[in-house]
C-alpha cells in the first residue's frame, strides 16, 4: 500500500468515526483541509439519506462543496453550533493544543470552533507532535496595509516570516481579504504567552494557534480510531 492511500485510509477511518457523532437536527461546523473535506462528504451521504442539519463552512470552498452535497447552510451572520469537525496541522499530544490555518482560513475556522459546544478535530497520526511548531510555520493573518511593518513586528518575536504567495506573483488572499504570513518559531515552549503577544501587534487579525479549543482529537490509526481528550 503507498504512503497517499495510507494517509486518505486513516484519514477516512478519523472522518467517519466524527460524522457518527453528528445526530438528527444539529448544526454543523465544517471545517476545512483535506480530512475535513472527507468529513463533509460523509455528511453529505447522511443528508441525502434523510438527516436534516444545518451547516457552517469555514470557506467559501467549503461552502460550494457543502452545497454540492446537498447539506443545507445556516445564516452567515448568526449560527450557534452543535459540534465543529475540523483537520489540524499539528496537534500537540500533550494538551491537544492545534496548529491550523495551512489552507488559509483559520480566521473562519476559528470563529466557527469558538462558536461550537463541541469542537471534534480529525487528523491522521502524522498530525500528533511532542510540541507545536516541531513541523509547521504558525500562519498568521494579517491586514494587506502595512503588512511589512506587521511581519517586522513578527520578526522581534524571534520568527523567520514569508508571506504566502498565491498564483503567479500574486500574494495569496484569504476569505476575508487579508495575507498569510507564515511564521517559523521552530518549537513552541510557551505558545499562550505567543499567542498573547500576537494579538497586541496592530494589523495581525487571527492567529493559527488553536489552544484549549479542541473537545476532542479522533487520530485515524492502522488498527483503528485512537480519542484523545483534554
Amino acid at each position: 500500500m503507498s504512503q497517499s492511500v495510507l494517509s486518505h485510509r486513516l484519514k477516512q477511518t478519523a472522518a467517519e468515526a466524527a460524522v457518527a457523532l453528528v445526530q438528527e437536527g444539529m448544526t454543523v461546523g465544517l471545517g476545512s483541509g483535506s480530512t475535513a473535506e472527507i468529513a463533509l462528504q460523509l455528511l453529505g451521504q447522511r443528508v441525502r439519506r434523510g438527516l436534516r442539519i444545518l451547516g457552517v463552512p469555514t470557506s467559501e470552498r467549503v461552502a460550494a462543496l457543502a452545497r454540492e452535497a446537498g447539506i443545507p447552510l445556516a445564516p452567515e451572520d448568526d449560527f450557534r453550533l452543535d459540534i465543529d469537525i475540523d483537520g489540524a496541522d499539528e496537534v500537540e499530544k500533550s494538551t491537544l493544543n492545534l496548529i491550523k490555518g495551512h489552507g488559509g482560513a483559520l480566521l473562519r475556522e476559528k470563529i466557527v470552533a469558538a462558536s461550537s459546544a463541541m469542537f471534534v478535530v480529525i487528523v491522521d497520526e502524522s498530525k500528533i507532535v511532542d510540541r507545536l511548531g516541531a513541523k509547521f510555520a504558525l500562519p498568521v493573518e494579517v491586514m494587506p496595509f502595512g503588512w511589512r511593518a506587521t511581519a517586522r513586528q513578527i520578526e522581534r518575536l524571534g520568527a523567520k516570516v514569508a508571506i504566502r504567495h498565491g498564483g503567479g506573483d500574486s500574494y495569496f488572499l484569504s476569505d476575508s481579504g487579508h495575507f498569510i504570513l507564515d511564521c517559523s518559531f521552530g518549537p513552541l515552549e510557551d505558545p499562550a504567552s505567543l499567542a498573547s503577544e500576537l494579538t497586541t501587534i496592530p494589523g495581525v487579525v487571527e492567529h493559527g494557534l488553536f489552544l484549549g479549543m479542541a473537545t476532542r482529537v479522533l487520530v485515524g490509526a492502522p488498527h483503528g480510531v485512537v480519542e484523545l481528550r483534554p
